[in-house]
């Protein structure tokens, strides 16, 4: 098998043990298993299992567009509605996990983030390429929305309402706090769009 692949196998085993398990959780060995490779070929890659980690993070980041926003944006046309499939599209996957799991990099977050300064930053620019696109959307929806809307800081609140809700989810084991979470943003969204439409009126 050609080198490449090989790293490319381990780095997506590591990916999903990482997602399924926690990074502390998950040993080398265990990855070494699951991607039938030996620590020689591992450690000719990575240097440690945190080296590893990094790759994965910049993994995650070139996955944000195939894997999480152009499926929202190829299933609504609409900017606004685009975030609120992006929405649909974790509750899906919390339904399907059993309210397990979460979002792989706010689960990284609240493992790691403390003490990995590398990791730390990796996390960030995901955090930020990901509200960074929730802000492409409401530009695209700005004259709908009121003038003094401050975009950027509105594509990190939904950013929060999706963290925020899935890990309520996961505490209660339970859709309610997500559906609840989506549920007053969109009843936000409603108002600043009306609040538009009134004042054109």
């Amino acid at each position: 098998m050609p080198p490449e692949d090989t790293k490319a196998r381990i780095i997506e085993t590591a990916r999903r043990l990482f997602h399924e398990q926690g990074y502390n959780a998950t040993g080398i060995s265990t990855i070494l298993r699951e991607a039938d490779v030996n620590s020689g070929s591992l450690y000719h890659f990575f240097q440690s299992k945190e080296a590893l980690l990094i790759a994965v993070l910049e993994k995650y980041v070139d996955l944000l567009h195939p894997m999480v926003m152009g499926p929202a944006e190829q299933a609504a046309a609409d900017p606004i509605d685009r975030i609120f499939a992006l929405l649909g599209f974790y509750r899906k996957g919390l339904e399907m996990t059993g309210n397990k799991m979460g979002c792989p990099i706010g689960n990284l977050a609240l493992e790691l983030g403390d003490d990995h300064p590398d990791i730390r930053a990796l996390i960030h620019l995901n955090f930020n390429n990901w509200a960074t696109v929730i802000e492409r959307w409401l530009h695209d929806a700005r004259d709908r929305l009121p003038g003094d809307l401050n975009i950027p800081e509105f594509a990190r609140f939904v950013l929060t309402v999706m963290e925020g809700g899935i890990m309520q989810a996961r505490a209660a084991q339970s859709l309610e706090p997500f559906d609840a979470s989506v549920n007053q943003l969109r009843n936000y969204v409603n108002s600043l769009l009306d609040r538009r439409r009134s004042s054109a009126s």
